[in-house]
């Protein structure tokens, strides 16, 4: 019989996004591949898939339903291994998966930024912090992708049985990459720029923690210094229409392309001159991953995942999340030089082959493959039991 093992998340597509490698790794190792989220979006590499009625906001009533069908699912497949993600499918799984764990189950969490963290909001540590603490002694192995939850995790004693840090979920640095100075030129005019337009690119949902109003008030500062600059902004949200208003306020509304949802970011990445970012808060953001792969120099705010990614002078600028003057300063340093532009840049491509899909994978792979040969051992070990 094939071993199995679930997936489980809020909605479907963020293992579309971020986790198909892994779900062909298992179909390859001879696992029956099982995934459990909100959504019916096909996936490859998958055997079955449930259509959760789990919702983002932890206190939905819908997350009671969600939490009993994991329970059927789980009674019903026996699966030796459950890797979860997402705060609220990380947490309904592991809840649901506690009988699981008692029958040799190994039930693994990824944290992709825990939402307590380093000037997070009073609330988050209230509710998040306790919430997480508790739901680590129902997991063997807690996944931090960046370093500030790492050593949280361990110096405030999370109760995993094992505490591990991957860098990421992995980043195509041969997708992401720079082109040709004729082809860059080429494919900007194809966009509908100008040649000598000078760029600035951000693809992220508009929300109060993305905070684009940062770089449009940014860009505001610069327009007569810097009158070839436009802000590309891809990306949907509920506070798109707020920054369109203040993009007009602020009289550079033709200076910001607002682009929508974009499935072309490898090219839009390829016209741009820098990378800029904006957010409160992250856990180590794949939108500056492929900028750096992309060979882009990066403006970043300042926070636990950018901080990561980002070292000052090397690869790009840091600057507070509340600074626009600071930020349109760093945006004129890099317009005005070239060579400053490609150093940073050169050393982003360098810095993203740390957190490269193939790193990740050889990182992911071996700890898989710890508890795959751990639970063989056990398996074995009650056999053996049954036979004494």
């Amino acid at each position: 019989m094939k071993r199995k093992i679930l997936f489980c998340a809020t909605v479907d597509y963020h293992f579309k996004a971020f986790h198909l490698p892994y779900l062909k790794w298992f179909k390859e190792q001879g696992w029956e591949v099982h995934v459990a989220a909100n959504g019916d979006l096909p996936l490859p590499y998958v055997d079955h898939k449930y259509n959760l009625s789990i919702s983002r906001s932890p206190i939905s009533a819908s997350n009671l339903k969600a939490y009993k069908e994991l329970k059927r699912i789980m009674n019903t497949n026996q699966y030796e291994m459950i890797h979860c993600h997402t705060p609220v499918g990380g947490a309904l799984a592991r809840l649901a998966a506690r009988e699981a764990r008692k029958n040799g189950t190994k039930v693994i969490y990824t944290a992709h930024g825990f939402h307590f963290c380093h000037g997070a909001p009073l609330q988050n540590w209230l509710i998040y912090y306790p919430v997480e603490k508790w739901l680590a002694t129902n997991t063997d192995c807690l996944i931090t992708i960046n370093e500030e939850d790492y050593r949280r995790a361990v110096q405030h004693r999370f109760k995993a049985k094992n505490i591990e840090h991957v860098h990421g979920v992995g980043v195509d640095v041969q997708r992401f990459k720079p082109v040709e100075k004729a082809y860059k030129e080429k494919l900007r005019i194809a966009y509908g720029y100008q040649v000598g337009d000078f760029l600035l690119f951000y693809a992220a949902e508009f929300n109060k923690n993305k905070n684009q109003q940062l770089l449009i008030q940014a860009l505001a500062l610069i327009k007569e210094d810097v009158p070839t600059a436009k802000l590309l902004l891809a990306g949907e949200g509920a506070m798109l229409q707020e920054c369109k208003s203040l993009a007009e306020s602020l009289g550079v509304r033709d200076r910001v392309d607002f682009l929508g949802f974009r499935k072309d970011i490898v090219e839009l990445l390829q016209i741009s001159d820098v990378a800029v970012a904006s957010s409160l808060r992250e856990g180590l953001p794949v939108n500056i991953l492929e900028a750096m792969a992309a060979g882009l120099p990066i403006v970043a705010s300042s926070n636990r995942g950018h901080n990561e990614l980002v070292i000052n002078n090397q690869n790009g600028f840091l600057v507070s999340p509340h600074n626009a003057v600071e930020f349109s300063r760093r945006v004129q340093e890099l317009f005005h030089s070239t060579n400053l532009r490609e150093e940073l840049g050169i050393q982003s491509m360098i810095r993203a082959n740390l957190f490269s899909g193939d790193r990740v994978g050889r990182e992911m792979s071996k700890l898989y493959d710890h508890f795959m040969v751990e639970e063989a051992d056990e398996t074995s070990n009650q056999h053996y039991r049954a036979y004494l």
